[in-house]
């Protein structure tokens, strides 16, 4: 995606728009296919903050706003009304899981993950967990889907929190949620101490 802005749009008019559209529940983005806008001069940064040519949105309710109409194609991230599609950048994933509630045991314990964004999301089939290690320091990145191709980031006190709930399942250690174990590492790969 060019990383020339476009001058008819604002994060304003945006949100305006979708204001407008008052709807209960989120947006149905996965309906709206209008024609690409070009790109904004909008930014997530990994820590979920989210920026506007350059500037911290401080309103949270805003924020909140704009990532009700986030879509996903492909690699690329939009900002989608049903008139309007622009293009903003995402450094790592849109949300990130600040914390969550655990209920239930073993392979009946559902973990009810929150987001940055007042989501509330129950890792299962449908929203699985997934561990990226990066191949130079094997350093774990957790991520959660939440919606559509929309992850979240688990930040690390909640992934500390996920170690100490860990179990060994099938030479893996990892977790249970919504009756499915999501891997974490191999079991062997594990250093005790």
């Amino acid at each position: 995606m060019s990383k020339e802005y476009v001058t008819t749009s604002s994060a304003e008019g945006i949100a305006a728009t979708v204001r407008a559209a008052k709807t209960k529940g989120l947006p149905p983005v996965h309906l709206w296919n209008p024609e690409f806008s070009g790109n904004l001069d909008m930014r997530i940064a990994r820590d979920g903050t989210w920026y506007y040519q350059g500037t911290s949105i401080n309103r949270p309710e805003l924020a909140r706003l704009f990532s009700t109409i986030l879509k996903r194609e492909g690699e690329d991230y939009f900002l989608v009304t049903p008139v309007e599609k622009v293009g903003i950048t995402v450094d790592d994933a849109p949300f990130v899981a600040v914390d969550f509630d655990t209920r239930g045991e073993a392979n009946a314990q559902e973990l009810t993950f929150q987001t940055n964004m007042g989501d509330a999301v129950i890792a299962g089939p449908d929203n699985p967990i997934r561990v990226e290690r990066r191949p130079q320091t094997g350093e774990p990145s957790p991520y959660l889907m939440v919606r559509a191709g929309l992850e979240a980031l688990v930040d690390r006190k909640s992934f500390y929190r996920l170690v100490d709930i860990g179990v060994h399942h099938q030479n893996w250690f990892g977790v249970w949620s919504g009756g499915a174990f999501f891997r974490m590492i191999p079991s062997d790969e594990l250093k005790e101490g």
